[in-house]
């Protein structure tokens, strides 16, 4: 696990608002229940029930990212919530206001909408609604997949292979947390042989297993100088990417997502 440092889930409460600090020097809610069916209608005993109707597909997360207008963001726990749960702190020093990935939308009734954010602070899969005048809505067009038995990380654009490497992932002590993530913060070392090679990706999510590390235990895509970490458990739970390999990921925007499997 790299050391990426942030001041990151500072809470301050004042009155009924709670304000997350989200100030990353370098580098939360369960999903909604669903309405239950209505009853269904008892059909007469001379004719045979319909059939069943096959159910339908859960629809694909919107392609986007969103980039906040302003520093602070009123989240929502529901659209339907009379006041906002929280505000939430979006600056990046040197960066600006950071992207965060959708996972969701839905209308209001009334020609508004709003769009459900993966948020980067604990626990992992911590959400919330935004108002979508609140933020700028960008297309997103790459992933990443980390499997972490194959020990692989593949880049796609447009659901296309653009590249996949070995790489290293996180010992058994400090398994590398599993689930979609996204790129939160990207920090430039030029340091071919330091510890965390030439460039990292800070992600949004954290360790399951560490939390008193500088940054909280925030994992990170990072480099390495070391070629056997390839295809080996040997990180406190980053990824670790051979050097060359690091390269081509330094363009992959902000608010990238980053599913990880086993």
């Amino acid at each position: 696990m790299t050391i990426i440092i942030c001041i990151m889930g500072v809470v301050v409460r004042r009155a009924s608002i709670v304000v997350v600090a989200g100030i990353l020097l370098l580098s939360c809610s369960s999903p909604e229940p669903r309405p239950s069916p209505s009853a269904a209608v008892q059909q007469p005993t001379s004719e045979p029930p319909p059939a069943s109707p096959k159910p339908k597909p859960e629809p694909e997360p919107p392609a986007w990212a969103v980039v906040p207008l302003r520093r602070y963001v009123e989240m929502w726990n529901k659209p339907t919530d009379p006041k906002p749960a929280f505000v939430f702190d979006s600056l990046l020093p040197g960066v600006g206001f950071g992207r965060m990935l959708v996972t969701a939308e839905r209308g209001d009734g009334s020609g508004g909408r709003w769009l459900k954010l993966e948020l980067p602070i604990r626990p992992n899969g911590a959400d919330a609604w935004v108002r979508d005048d609140e933020v700028q809505v960008v297309p997103r067009h790459d992933e990443l997949v980390i499997d972490l038995s194959n020990r692989t990380l593949t880049h796609l654009r447009e659901d296309k292979v653009v590249d996949r490497f070995r790489v290293g992932v996180g010992q058994p002590q400090y398994p590398t947390a599993i689930g979609t993530f996204y790129v939160w913060q990207k920090v430039n070392f030029d340091q071919w042989y330091g510890p965390y090679g030439i460039y990292a990706l800070g992600l949004s999510g954290f360790s399951p297993v560490i939390s008193d590390w500088p940054g909280g235990g925030r994992m990170a895509i990072h480099g390495t100088s070391d070629p056997s970490d390839r295809g080996q458990q040997v990180s406190h739970g980053c990824i670790r990417v051979y050097n060359t390999d690091m390269k081509t990921l330094r363009t992959l925007p902000l608010g990238t997502p980053v599913i990880i499997r086993r």
